[in-house]
């Protein structure tokens, strides 16, 4: 854990901070730059309202409430009635790191300056990181165009009994600081997995005993994807030692095109959630506020800004590109259980005797799992809004909250298949007696630590979610130090 909160506002906000604050437990505090732009822009928010200017949120009604006119240094508890009747969330309560990034986020936006939100506010909001009982968002209530329904539930035990001013309500309710942090933590479990798929995919080749051409630099360098080279020079790395890279190892000329077009597949999948992870930074960099308050120019300018399609669909993609991943992974696993394919036992049993099946059992399995992710990639930013809403003017939804779940779910899935692939490419890799390189051999070491050879009369092992946990952790990665540490 960082000792040193992280300052908010000074500068943009990147992913591994959102990490930090969420999973690492750091703490954060607004910046002395951000207090003074925050303290000016709320100084332009009283001149408007002064004025009398229609400014929605601040001197006008929201919704369907749009025209209704109110003094907003009359109208006191307007914005905490704004606040409360949208807490109208449902289902189970979302995990800490996501309400702790949640949190971050919606400080974040309104450190920005764009809001006219006191700078105290978002003191309170920040100081709520150093608590051990965060408050409940419920999962269900966001439709990715404004958190109105998840903040609210966020920031009414968070703020308790602070008056909020004008335009503070709507502040602390339109932004997609939840949906962002959906997004931040499945992007980056996205982003480890790729790593733990190189391992298994490394690891099949040498339980195959297959042929490395495809990822010779002669090859890298006759591909210009910047996804492709990145997966084979990964798998290069980790094959650093192997046999396999002697002439002559290979057991076949062209292997299956799951094992064959390893890198490819690798690769595809790393480019989709590269740019998924791009358009994540221009999010984290972008006010989401609306409207947003232009303090050289004393005005305000309603705006689009919760429009969070473009990080939609790059959450639907970031699943599209795992999809054929996953189900690529699975084939491997298969056809290392098929005597005819590796010349080993059907199975991988250690001995070949009636009633002695060794992992060919677990195929059902990785396949329930395979085909639920494989479900998991349906885009959901291309679905209908409903018009009904505000007298048919919040028409519009993009659903990505829904699709951060569901690329967390796909991962999840995704690190349950790569703990199988990787029991079964342990044994078959031990039955076939060849020595790894070093970086294999480490892993090959850890993974033996969760999960035993099986052997003769000894069955399946009970439960591999210690070595999920391992893998979901990035434990694979971190183990292994020679691997490379590059990112999408």
């Amino acid at each position: 854990m960082d000792h040193e909160p992280l300052v908010v506002g000074d500068s943009p906000i990147t992913l591994d901070d959102v990490l930090a604050v969420a999973r690492g437990g750091r703490l954060a505090a607004l910046g002395v730059a951000a207090r003074e732009r925050m303290n000016a822009a709320r100084e332009v928010a009283l001149t408007i309202a002064r004025r009398g200017d229609a400014v929605y949120g601040l001197t006008t009604g929201v919704g369907v409430r749009k025209r209704d006119r109110f003094d907003p240094f009359v109208a006191a508890t307007a914005d905490r009635r704004l606040v409360l009747d949208h807490r109208s969330g449902s289902g189970p309560r979302v995990a800490d790191e996501v309400v702790r990034a949640t949190i971050l986020l919606l400080a974040n936006n309104l450190a920005r300056g764009y809001s006219g939100v006191r700078p105290q506010i978002v003191d309170r909001l920040l100081s709520a990181l150093a608590m051990d009982d965060l408050p409940a968002i419920r999962l269900y209530g966001a439709t990715g165009q404004g958190d109105v329904v998840p903040l609210a539930e966020l920031v009414i035990p968070l703020l308790g009994d602070e008056p909020l001013a004008a335009k503070e309500g709507l502040s602390l309710i339109n932004s997609n600081a939840f949906t962002t942090a959906l997004a931040c933590l499945a992007l980056a479990d996205a982003r480890r997995l790729l790593d733990t798929l190189v391992l298994c995919a490394a690891l099949d080749l040498e339980a195959l005993r297959g042929n490395l051409s495809p990822i010779d630099p002669a090859v890298i360098a006759s591909r210009p994807y910047p996804g492709f080279r990145w997966a084979a020079s990964e798998l290069r790395a980790v094959l650093d030692g192997s046999r396999l890279w002697r002439v002559g190892e290979a057991r076949n000329l062209q292997d299956p095109l799951s094992f064959r077009n390893a890198a490819a597949i690798l690769g595809s999948a790393h480019g989709m959630v590269a740019f998924a992870l791009a358009q994540l930074d221009h999010e984290l960099a972008s006010s989401q506020e609306n409207p947003i308050l232009v303090v050289p120019d004393d005005r305000a300018v309603a705006t689009a800004n919760f429009e969070i399609l473009p990080l939609a669909a790059a959450l639907d993609t970031a699943r599209i590109g795992l999809a054929p991943l996953i189900t690529t992974q699975l084939e491997r696993l298969v056809k290392l259980l098929q005597a005819p394919v590796t010349g080993l036992s059907d199975g991988l049993a250690a001995r070949a005797e009636p009633g002695h099946c060794g992992l060919s059992e677990i195929t059902f399995t990785a396949q329930a799992i395979a085909v639920e992710a494989r479900l998991l990639a349906q885009p959901v930013s291309t679905e209908p809004g409903s018009s009904t809403q505000a007298e048919g003017i919040e028409d519009r939804l993009t659903m990505a909250p829904l699709g951060a779940r569901r690329l967390s779910a796909m991962v999840e899935l995704g690190d349950r298949l790569a703990a199988l692939a990787l029991m079964t490419s342990c044994q078959a890799v031990e039955l076939r007696g060849s020595p790894l390189g070093e970086p294999l051999a480490r892993v090959h070491a850890t993974v033996r630590t969760f999960v035993p050879f099986v052997a003769g009369d000894e069955t399946l092992p009970g439960s591999l979610d210690p070595l999920v946990r391992w893998l979901a952790l990035g434990r694979a990665t971190w183990d292994v130090s020679r691997l490379p540490t590059r990112r999408p």
